[in-house]
C-alpha cells in the first residue's frame, strides 16, 4: 500500500527513488512541484446502457426480471476464481468495460488481465480504465501503449507529475497527493460488476511466489450494477481524472508490437502457464452465462465517497462514504462482525464500538497481527486502542502471519506460507453485510475515496459470522485481558491446546519498540 499510506514516506522515497536519483530530486526541489496539465479538451463520456441484447445482458436479464428490485450477489473468496471472473468477463463483453483500481501491478496476473482487456478492445469493445496514479510505477510504457488503442482510454487519478522521482510530489504537494482513490470495480456491458477489496496483482489472485492476501469480492447483477456504473462515470469525469497521455506522453513507435511481445512472454512463462491452466477449470462465468451461477437475490445499495473528497481542503464530511453508510446500517443491536486489515478506529470510532459492546451486542473484530501486516506503522494506531476495546467487551482477533493458503490446503505436505488479511467486510445483526474497499481506519474515513456494497442478505451475513465461530479462532490469535488484569495477552489455539503470549507473537523486541514509539506520535490521522 505504498502510495496510499503517507506515514511510510521514507519507505516510499527509497523504493521509488533509488540513490542514483537523489541528486535529481534535490535539483527538482529547488524548482518546486510540476503543475498539473489542463483538462481542456477532455471529453465527458458515460456508461453504455443499451446493452440488454449483449451476451451478458441476455444471460442475466431473465433472472433480474424474475427478481424485481433485487440484485443477484455471488461471493468470490477464492483468489483464482476472482481473477478468472474478471478475465472471463472481459472475454464475454461485447460493448463496454469500465474498470477502476487503486493498484494494478505489472506482474503475471496484471499483464494477463491487461491482455484480456486488450483483446476485448481488438473485438471493438470500448474500454475505460481509471487508475490511481500513486501505484503505477513502472507501468508508463504499458499504459501509453494501451491508451493508444482506438478503443481504450486510460485516465490517471490525482497524478504525480514527476514520473522519475515520484516521491518528490509527497514533499512538494503533500496536501493533494496524500489523498488517493482506493475504489475497486470491474463492470462489463453495464450488466455484471465485480466490487470488493482486491486490487490487481499476484498477491490478490494467488499467483506467483508473493505473499497471498486473504480477500473478498462479489459478483453483482441487477439494479446495483447501474449504481456502480454511475459512480464510475462520476469519478471518470471528475476534476481529478486526467487523460493518461497528458501525464505520461504518447506511446512510442511500435508500442503495440512491444505490448504484444510482453503479453507473449508472460504467457510463455512456466508459472503463468500453470496459473492459466488452473483457470481453465474455473467455470464460474460459464455458469453465469448459462443462468446456473448461484446468486443470492437481495436488496443491495452502493455507498461511495464523492470524488470531491480528493480536492476538499475544508475537511467537510458531507461527501463521505461514512455519511451514507451509518444511516443505512444503524447501530447493531445484537452483533457486529468486522474484518479490516488496517484497523485504526481512532478516538471516535473506539467510543462507538465500546458503546455497541456495552449495550450488549457481540462485537468481534479481525485484523492483521503485527507479524502479518504489510504496513507496520498502521498497527501502532490500532495497538493504542486495543485494551480500551477489550475492556469494553469487544473481542479481538489478529491473523497469524503463517497459515495454510488456498494454494496449499490441497498440498500433501500441509505446508504454510505468509498470508495477510486484505478483505474489508462486516456483518450487522447477522442479516446485512458490507463488502468493499473501505478499511476501518482514519485514511479510508477521511483521506482516500472508497466504495462498497451494503447487501441485505442473512445468508452472507451468517457466513461471515460462522467464520468467526469456527475458522478464525484457528487462524488468528485471540487477544484478551489477562486474568490478573494485564493487557493485552495473545492466545494461540493449536490441536486443542492453548499457547499464551505476553508480547506480539512472531515479532522481535526492536519492532515492538518501534510500534510503541509510533503509537505516542500524533500520526493517527495519516493511518
Amino acid at each position: 500500500m505504498i502510495g496510499g499510506r503517507s506515514a511510510l514516506l521514507v519507505k516510499f522515497l527509497t523504493r521509488l527513488c533509488p540513490p542514483a536519483c537523489i541528486a535529481a530530486m534535490l535539483t527538482m526541489l529547488a524548482g518546486g512541484c510540476a503543475s498539473l496539465p489542463s483538462l481542456e479538451g477532455r471529453s465527458e463520456t458515460h456508461a453504455m446502457t443499451d446493452t440488454a441484447a449483449t451476451l451478458l445482458g441476455r444471460a442475466v436479464g431473465p433472472r433480474v426480471a424474475a427478481n424485481p428490485g433485487k440484485s443477484g450477489i455471488h461471493a468470490l473468496p477464492v483468489p483464482h476464481e476472482a481473477f478468472a471472473s474478471r478475465a472471463l468477463l472481459a472475454s464475454a463483453a461485447e460493448r463496454s468495460l469500465d474498470i477502476q483500481y487503486y493498484i494494478w501491478h505489472g506482474d503475471q496476473t496484471g499483464n494477463l488481465l491487461f491482455e484480456a482487456v486488450w483483446r476485448a478492445a481488438e473485438r471493438g469493445v470500448r474500454v475505460r480504465i481509471l487508475l490511481d496514479d500513486a501505484n503505477t510505477v513502472g507501468l508508463d510504457d504499458t499504459i501509453a501503449a494501451l491508451d493508444a488503442h482506438p478503443n481504450i482510454e486510460i485516465r490517471l487519478y490525482n497524478p504525480l507529475m514527476q514520473r522519475q522521482a515520484r516521491a518528490l510530489a509527497f514533499l512538494t504537494d503533500f496536501a493533494r497527493v496524500n489523498r488517493r482513490m482506493h475504489n475497486k470495480s470491474f463492470t462489463a456491458d453495464d450488466q455484471v460488476t465485480i466490487v470488493g477489496g482486491r486490487n490487481v496483482g499476484n498477491e490478490y489472485f494467488g499467483a506467483g511466489d508473493s505473499v497471498e492476501f486473504t480477500d473478498l469480492d462479489v459478483i453483482a447483477v441487477g439494479p446495483v450494477v447501474q449504481e456502480v456504473s454511475d459512480a464510475f462515470d462520476l469519478y471518470w469525469n471528475s476534476p481529478s481524472a486526467y487523460p493518461a497521455a497528458s501525464v505520461i506522453g504518447d506511446a512510442g513507435r511500435n508500442a503495440a508490437g512491444a505490448l504484444e511481445a510482453k503479453f507473449a512472454a508472460v504467457r510463455a512463462d512456466p508459472e503463468s502457464a500453470a496459473y492459466v491452466e488452473a483457470l481453465r477449470q474455473t467455470i464460474l462465468v460459464q455458469e453465469l452465462l448459462a443462468g446456473r451461477l448461484p446468486l443470492e437475490w437481495a436488496n443491495a445499495q452502493l455507498v461511495r465517497d464523492d470524488p470531491a473528497k480528493t480536492l476538499d481542503a475544508t475537511s467537510s464530511r458531507d461527501a463521505l462514504l461514512l455519511s451514507q453508510l451509518l444511516p443505512i446500517i444503524g447501530l447493531p443491536q445484537t452483533s457486529l462482525d468486522l474484518v479490516s486489515p488496517y484497523f485504526v478506529p481512532g478516538e471516535e470510532g473506539t467510543a462507538v464500538l465500546e458503546g455497541i459492546a456495552r449495550r450488549g451486542a457481540k462485537v468481534r473484530i479481525l485484523t492483521n497481527s503485527l507479524a502479518a501486516t504489510d504496513v507496520a506503522p498502521v498497527h501502532a494506531g490500532y495497538a493504542k486502542r486495543r485494551c480500551d476495546l477489550l475492556r469494553a467487551g469487544v473481542q479481538l482477533y489478529e491473523l497469524k502471519a503463517s497459515v495454510p493458503s488456498d494454494k496449499e490446503k490441497a498440498a500433501p505436505t500441509g505446508s504454510s506460507s505468509s498470508v495477510q488479511l486484505h478483505a474489508k467486510t462486516s456483518a450487522y445483526d447477522r442479516n446485512r453485510v458490507f463488502v468493499g474497499s473501505f478499511n476501518f481506519d482514519q485514511r479510508s474515513a477521511f483521506l482516500n475515496t472508497e466504495m462498497g456494497l451494503v447487501i441485505d442478505s442473512p445468508a452472507l451475513a451468517q457466513r461471515l459470522s460462522a467464520a468467526f465461530d469456527v475458522e478464525i479462532p484457528d487462524k488468528a490469535y485471540e487477544v484478551r485481558v489477562a486474568a490478573d488484569g494485564r493487557c493485552p495477552e495473545w492466545i494461540e489455539r493449536t490441536s486443542g491446546a492453548e499457547i499464551l503470549y505476553d508480547a506480539e507473537p512472531q515479532t522481535g523486541p526492536a519492532k515492538r519498540a518501534w510500534i510503541r514509539f509510533l503509537s505516542v506520535l500524533p500520526i493517527e490521522w495519516l493511518l
